[in-house]
């Protein structure tokens, strides 16, 4: 029998299971950069406008590294230079949907009664491959057909959606290889944020070093993240780029079809180490068994808080020292896309927000924990000794709750201590960074909320808890530049955080976001006592 028998109506399925994910999917990447055109088109609607925005903005460490290089200041670099963050959200949801279609079906034993009937061995693969590719297509052809209603040229339209969909493809290739790797799919998720991350933090090392005029351009080679500013669209339209990029992901297509042939069905290629007979002392209670579960994940996310907040607060002087060069013109131009204050408080309320997406992230994972005991079949047997139910779940979520808050308090303080070191006032600066750091919590709260609620009430959706995170800060980051309304940026969470040290510290909306996470916790917890376990 072919290895490939079968994978077109396994191709079928996938696409069925996923039509409602790739409408939002095209949605979402379809109307964004017609709100940048809008968004330019009101605020800089001259060339000599635009070059103002340009002439503030290439100097601004935490744009180059949140869009990638500016190559010009047309109104179409200027539009597909600020969806830069585009591929990111491509790649996410093609190493999320790969790795659903492989590892979760494999750990679920459904791969396996598939595999039984007259299916090719590697049939599953080829048709996740394929489905994550149409969505990737569909997304291309639909910011490209978005940019050219906009009136902005077919040319660079092409190119740019071209981009997003290698972009898709190489995550996809890459996503193949992640669920290759572990027995289970959280691992395979794990590693792939990880991964997704550090392309993200190589496009950044490399956008600064191209717009600085350094030697260390070459790494956007390595991300594909980078691959779609590397088209340069609207700003000579590289199409040659197309080849080495389709190369590089048939080599990691090639090498997720060797490791699915040498792997059984069921485990990984990094298999887990076998641990002792009996079990410690330490670990007779569930708080203990918690612990050991969660603090490899809770110290990796402490260091690269760490890492991280030291690095971006190293550049943080040199923005403050840009405000003196920017004309009114370009900080009215800032203000116009939604940007609020000096290029110092604007790049602090960005990586403020970041660290809080980051933190709520690990929050809903960690939150969610008890969800993939349940699937696993490890609730059961714990749940048989006179452990209860909420004490047991509640072992879990107490991590969702001071995880993110250690994180964030790491995070503002060597953020402040790299910044006032280079300032000259670390005395000042470490409270003031960590208070802007401590008052995203409220935030990230509420979405461990709504991971709580939906495990204890809905815990088919619980997945969905992930969902909700960028769509609130495309709401509230993206809001104003899209011209959304207050009503709409309002659904954010992060759009009622006071921006410290800027602004005065209001209590109200931090109590109420306080509030309205307790609630969905107890809502959440009081689904857990009275549903049957496990939901399956």
């Amino acid at each position: 029998m072919n290895t490939l028998t079968g994978t077109g109506m396994l191709l079928r399925l996938a696409l069925r299971r996923d039509r409602w994910m790739i409408a939002v999917w095209t949605v979402f990447t379809s109307v964004v950069p017609l709100g940048f055109v809008s968004a330019f088109n009101a605020t800089a609607p001259t060339a000599a406008a635009r070059q103002d925005f340009v002439d503030t903005s290439v100097h601004n460490t935490a744009f180059i590294i949140a869009y990638g290089p500016l190559h010009g200041s047309t109104l179409g670099q200027l539009v597909t230079w600020r969806a830069g963050f585009i591929p990111v959200i491509v790649g996410l949801v093609a190493l999320l949907l790969m790795i659903r279609h492989t590892r979760t079906e494999e750990e679920a034993g459904r791969l396996e009664l598939v595999g039984a009937t007259a299916v090719g061995r590697h049939a599953g693969l080829a048709a996740a491959l394929i489905s994550v590719l149409v969505g990737s297509a569909v997304v291309s052809a639909l910011s490209a057909l978005a940019l050219v209603s906009a009136g902005l040229g077919a040319g660079g339209a092409v190119v740019f959606g071209l981009g997003l969909l290698l972009t898709g493809c190489a995550f996809a290739a890459a996503g193949a290889i992640f669920a290759q790797l572990t027995a289970g799919a959280g691992g395979a998720r794990g590693i792939a944020i990880v991964v997704l991350g550090a392309a993200f933090l190589v496009r950044g090392i490399a956008s600064v070093s191209q717009q600085s005029g350094g030697s260390l351009g070459w790494l956007a080679w390595l991300s594909p993240v980078a691959w779609a500013g590397e088209f340069r669209p609207y700003a000579g339209d590289r199409w040659w780029i197309a080849v080495p990029c389709l190369l590089a992901t048939a080599a990691l297509v090639a090498l997720a079809v060797t490791l699915a042939g040498r792997r059984d069905l069921g485990s990984g290629m990094i298999q887990p180490r076998p641990g002792p007979a009996e079990a410690a002392a330490a670990l007779r209670t569930p708080l203990a068994l918690a612990w050991r579960l969660h603090r490899g994940a809770l110290f990796s996310r402490l260091a690269g808080f760490a890492v991280v907040g030291y690095a971006l607060g190293a550049v943080a002087e040199s923005i403050s020292h840009l405000l003196d060069n920017s004309g009114a013109a370009a900080r009215d131009l800032l203000a116009g896309l939604g940007l609020r204050g000096s290029l110092l408080q604007q790049y602090v309320d960005g990586m403020m927000t970041l660290a809080a997406v980051v933190a709520a992230a690990y929050a809903i994972q960690a939150a969610l924990r008890p969800r993939a005991e349940e699937v696993a079949g490890l609730a059961e047997p714990m749940l048989a000794t006179p452990v209860q139910r909420l004490r047991w779940a509640w072992s879990h979520f107490l991590f969702a709750l001071l995880g993110p808050t250690l994180g964030l308090a790491v995070f503002g303080a060597v953020l402040g201590l790299a910044h006032g070191i280079n300032a000259g006032d670390v005395a000042g600066q470490v409270p003031a960074m960590l208070g802007a750091a401590l008052v995203q919590l409220p935030a990230v709260w509420l979405f461990t909320g709504v991971a709580v609620a939906l495990f204890g009430l809905l815990p088919r959706l619980a997945a969905w808890a992930f969902a909700a995170l960028p769509l609130s800060l495309f709401l509230g980051w993206l809001g104003a530049e899209l011209q959304l309304g207050e009503f709409v940026t309002g659904l954010s969470a992060f759009s009622h955080i006071p921006k410290l040290p800027a602004e005065p510290l209001s209590v109200l909306p931090l109590a109420v976001l306080t509030a309205m996470a307790a609630a969905l916790i107890a809502a959440g917890s009081a689904g857990i006592r009275g549903r049957d376990l496990p939901i399956g």
